[in-house]
């Protein structure tokens, strides 16, 4: 079917004096002003002569005679069968934004006049995303307001360019079958348009995912206890909101994830906070029991330490739940890359020994796309109304259409076979980045923590080397890593780089490791100064 082509809605072009005579002109200086002020863009279609005649109430050679001189002046572009367009030649190279209260004022270049040559630091402006170009936050911001703008900015998401983590690698998306899934169910199926839906998600996929973390995880629970979220970062946020009251404790994993830090922060626990230390068996219980023997909460990743990559022992495990059990206090657990282990089977979730006392977190954005914002909260039955609770303040309840298609998707056992093949295509990714690495580096310098699964690895940093100097440069580089040490609490920080190695071909990750060890050699001889 041949597509039509979209036509610009013509704003008000202000008010024709009809008195005046040069009925034409006035038409083509109203269109002049539309493009100028970017009502009008560039390659937008124009409505037919006899449209916008009827619309200004003038005659069609009226309007002929505008399109026509337009054309001449290059502003419009017209085609046989095509129509009339704005010429694509033209563009908006900036906006000058008055300040507050004032008007966008936009320059249009227009073909073949004459102009300035850019200032190239204008240029680079101009084409960064408006998040990078907005000035940092004011010191008379409100201290909320202040903290979220800090946390945009480390948050900010890196382009997609090796070592960028949780890229999607072409090879193993599920595209066909999942475009195939979201044609039959979306249109008249049960991902149509509907009105208000259940908080607590669409019980095919909470029946679909209790099913699945009850075979995959040795998770126990029942689909009524299954709350859908957008992902991990929702679950962390509910699970502050619903288990910690203003002054009470709460275990963190030192290092951690960065995005359960900040959550703690701007909800008033950045005192209340304990950073538990992570050693080779994961968080350290004895610590912290000595550190805060009556938290409230205690926030892991056991079955894939984040950023680290080691699993908590078994021992450790029995002494968490014997904590949590004695302190009545709960156990959130970010079960991280838990599919992706590539020696062996992974280990039991936390949740399976202790159902009474664990919130249990999963997502798919990692094992599917991020874009899909899809993850599961699974609560114990006293917690269920209070989580759907603040889930309901938060965003009333999560899109349904990709619910179900996801659903479909489990139920027909495609999500395992998908897991088979992402685990086989990324052990071998890994191994032969882990060996790149190696081969670039000198020990020394940098060498890679030790571990056997997820999508990323640490590579870390010589003692004295800016791990955020590093990541920057090598932005530049076209590489795109995060530093370690903004996840360490303060004074116990070390310097690393969380490198991510999916979505990338081997050529492409070579080559970006080769720009990435330049970057870090350089860093190291900046660190020993002149010889």
């Amino acid at each position: 079917m041949a597509r039509t082509a979209r036509v610009a809605d013509i704003p008000s072009l202000g008010t024709l004096d009809y008195t005046a005579g040069n009925l034409s002109r006035q038409v083509a200086q109203a269109l002049r002003e539309a493009v100028r002020k970017g009502a009008l863009e560039a390659g937008d279609s124009l409505p037919s002569t006899r449209l916008l005649a009827a619309s200004l109430k003038v005659s069609r050679g009226t309007v002929i005679g505008a399109y026509e001189q337009l054309v001449a002046e290059g502003f419009l572009e017209a085609k046989a069968g095509a129509g009339t367009r704005v010429a694509p030649a033209l563009t908006r190279p900036r906006e000058v934004r008055a300040r507050r209260g004032g008007a966008i004022e936009a320059g249009v270049r227009l073909p073949g006049a004459r102009h300035a040559e850019p200032d190239p630091a204008q240029s680079r402006q101009a084409s960064e995303p408006l998040a990078a170009r907005r000035r940092p936050a004011g010191a008379n911001l409100p201290e909320p307001a202040a903290t979220f703008a800090r946390i945009a900015r480390e948050f900010r998401p890196l382009p997609a360019v090796p070592f960028a983590i949780s890229v999607p690698m072409g090879a193993t998306a599920p595209a066909d079958i999942w475009r195939r899934l979201g044609n039959r169910l979306r249109a008249k199926g049960p991902g149509a348009p509907a009105g208000y839906a259940d908080p607590l998600g669409a019980l095919p996929l909470r029946e679909a995912i209790a099913s699945y973390v009850r075979r995959s995880r040795s998770v126990r629970c029942e689909p009524e206890q299954v709350i859908v979220t957008s992902g991990t970062q929702q679950g962390l946020f509910l699970a502050s909101q619903v288990l910690l009251a203003a002054r009470d404790q709460v275990w963190v994993e030192n290092p951690a994830y960065r995005g359960v830090t900040a959550v703690l922060e701007s909800t008033g626990h950045r005192d209340t906070m304990i950073r538990v230390p992570v050693d080779a068996e994961g968080i350290d219980v004895d610590v912290g029991i000595r550190m805060a023997p009556h938290a409230r909460a205690v926030f892991v990743t056991p079955s894939h330490q984040y950023p680290l990559g080691m699993p908590m022992s078994m021992a450790r495990r029995t002494a968490l739940l014997a904590w949590a059990r004695a302190n009545h206090a709960w156990i959130v657990e970010d079960d991280y890359d838990s599919e992706l282990r590539y020696q062996g089977h992974p280990f039991p979730s936390l949740q399976g020994l202790e159902p009474e006392r664990v919130v249990y977190l999963g997502t798919f954005s990692k094992i599917l796309f991020p874009s899909l914002r899809l993850g599961y909260v699974i609560v114990p039955d006293d917690l269920v109304d209070a989580f759907c609770g603040a889930r309901v303040l938060m965003d009333r309840h999560p899109p349904t259409a990709d619910q179900h298609v996801l659903a479909a998707f489990m139920a027909e056992g495609h999500l395992e076979r998908h897991i088979r093949k992402v685990r086989n295509a990324y052990s071998d990714y890994r191994a032969r980045l882990i060996e790149t690495l190696r081969e670039l580096l000198s020990e020394d310098v940098a060498w890679v923590e030790p571990g056997d699964q997820g999508m990323h690895l640490v590579l870390w940093l010589k003692q004295g080397i800016d791990d955020r100097a590093v990541a920057e440069s090598a932005a530049r580089a076209e590489v795109a890593v995060r530093a370690v040490s903004p996840m360490f609490a303060p004074g116990t920080v070390r310097p690393g780089l969380v490198l991510g190695f999916g979505g990338f071909s081997h050529e492409q990750m070579t080559a970006a490791a080769q720009r990435l060890a330049a970057v870090i050699v350089e860093a190291g001889r900046v660190h020993e100064g002149p010889p």
